[in-house]
């Protein structure tokens, strides 16, 4: 039996809504109109009985004076039995003229029970079905007797329930079919969202990260409507979120395959010039350096590179752990000390610099290395002569920095990804510079873990970088 119940309330289960409520509605409807037909029939039931007692009463009382005075024998109204009994020590004998069935016994004892007073009682007469009996006392011992019968009474009530079960089945019926019809209108748009979700399901997110549907339709109620907001509200952020994460893994792709070709150049250079170190270990000591000194320069270059990269990942990471360590600092000062570097190192380059005083909380070490890293830039990928300008200045809150040169300038089509990691603007992969591709990459994440943003305005014969800061509270 348990399991009887388990599948018949797994398949209920299983069963669609629009079903389930349907089916639902007419149970409720089924035990409303069993109440209300139940209550009907027993309401009119009580009052059909009420109406026969009434009229055996008013038709025995109404012949009660007459036979008081006569003692003759009692008017049979609408085939009814009646009859005048004599009750003499308890037993009841009918009179004459009375009109009987065959088997009267119990007619005679409620007869006799009637010399106190008026009994009214419901019996079952033999062949003759269910009766209403009524007795009154005439007299000290004579009694008036009447039997109505109660088929006509029976008869109504059973047509008054094939009504009602007529009427009900129909009522239930038209509720089902319109109910269904209806809940299936409205649950349309459930549906709709429904296949949206199954062609989502079927669609191959690992080819194309775009969601290519949305909820669409109108109608099913303000409920409705907000579901179906909120569901495409979801399918936008579900698709914002999965072109974010396949650019993520495209670039983190890309980043993997620029640090290895980048990490293998210096490697194998350092592979070649430790080989021909060792074949010339016996040879000219001036050679023998020559070949250490590369294979220190390649050192030095693969540890630039593992250091800045080392440098991203942990500003990437920084809600774990921070590499900043913030102070008070002025910023003219750090840039005249980049600059003075700048000019000792860079002679080729004419430098001009414009300071005023700006103090920003930041890392003094960091804020120097977006100084350094920007005038090297300006000098790596200019001719010599170029001239280049350096200016802090304080305006609305931030501290701006610009970094000027007079070069050729860059591509608009290369200013929208001078700041990615390993972008080269000739994209090219020769070491002939010194550059690593990451030296504007550090410049971003630097000062956008600052708190300040770096941009690019270029065009030919001028280029400026400019960097602003919030400015240290007064």
């Amino acid at each position: 039996m348990k399991g009887f119940f388990t599948r018949w309330y797994g398949a209920w289960q299983r069963t669609r809504l629009g079903t389930r409520i349907t089916l639902g509605l007419g149970a409720l409807a089924l035990v409303v109109f069993a109440a209300v037909g139940v209550t009907t029939v027993g309401i009119m039931h009580g009052y059909l009985d009420r109406r026969l007692d009434e009229q055996l009463s008013k038709t025995q009382n109404t012949q009660l004076p007459l036979l008081r005075e006569t003692h003759g024998s009692p008017q049979s109204v609408y085939s009814w039995y009646s009859a005048l009994y004599k009750v003499t020590d308890g037993v009841a004998v009918p009179e004459p003229g009375g009109q009987l069935p065959g088997d009267a016994k119990q007619l005679a004892k409620i007869a006799a029970e009637a010399v106190g007073g008026d009994v009214t009682r419901t019996i079952y007469l033999r062949d003759d079905g269910p009766y209403r009996v009524r007795a009154c006392p005439v007299d000290t011992d004579s009694v008036l007797l009447s039997a109505a019968p109660q088929k006509d009474l029976d008869g109504t009530v059973r047509q008054l329930i094939g009504v009602e079960v007529a009427a009900f089945a129909l009522a239930l019926g038209v509720l089902v079919v319109v109910g269904r019809l209806v809940l299936r209108r409205g649950l349309r748009p459930l549906a709709d969202m429904a296949g949206t979700a199954h062609d989502i399901a079927s669609h191959d997110l690992t080819a194309n990260p775009d969601l290519p549907v949305r909820a669409a339709g109108t109608g099913g109620g303000a409920e409705v409507e907000e579901l179906r907001t909120a569901f495409n509200v979801m399918l936008a952020h579900i698709d914002t979120s999965l072109a974010a994460k396949t650019e993520a893994n495209e670039r983190l792709r890309r980043f993997v395959a620029d640090a290895s070709h980048e990490l293998r150049t210096p490697l194998t250079s350092i592979r070649g010039y430790a080989d021909l170190f060792r074949y010339a270990a016996a040879n000219e000591p001036a050679e023998r350096e020559a070949h250490l000194a590369k294979i220190r320069e390649e050192t030095a270059r693969m540890t630039v590179l593992v250091d800045d990269l080392l440098l991203l990942a942990r500003l990437d990471a920084r809600a774990a752990e921070t590499p900043l360590r913030p102070e008070r600092v002025d910023l003219a000062e750090l840039a005249g000390d980049a600059a003075d570097a700048f000019a000792a190192g860079r002679p080729d380059h004419p430098l001009t610099t414009s300071f005023s005083t700006a103090f920003v909380d930041a890392d003094p070490v960091r804020l120097r290395q977006v100084l350094d890293n920007l005038l090297a830039n300006a000098a790596v990928h200019t001719p010599p002569g170029t001239s280049v300008h350096v200016s802090v200045t304080a305006s609305d809150g931030h501290a701006v920095v610009q970094v000027t040169d007079t070069g050729p300038g860059i591509a608009v089509a290369d200013q929208e990804r001078i700041f990615d990691r390993f972008f080269r603007v000739d994209d090219s992969r020769t070491r002939g510079n010194g550059g690593t591709g990451l030296g504007l990459s550090v410049v971003h994440s630097l000062v956008t873990a600052h708190g300040g943003t770096v941009s690019v305005a270029s065009e030919p014969g001028r280029t400026t970088f400019t960097v602003h800061l919030p400015l240290a509270p007064s």
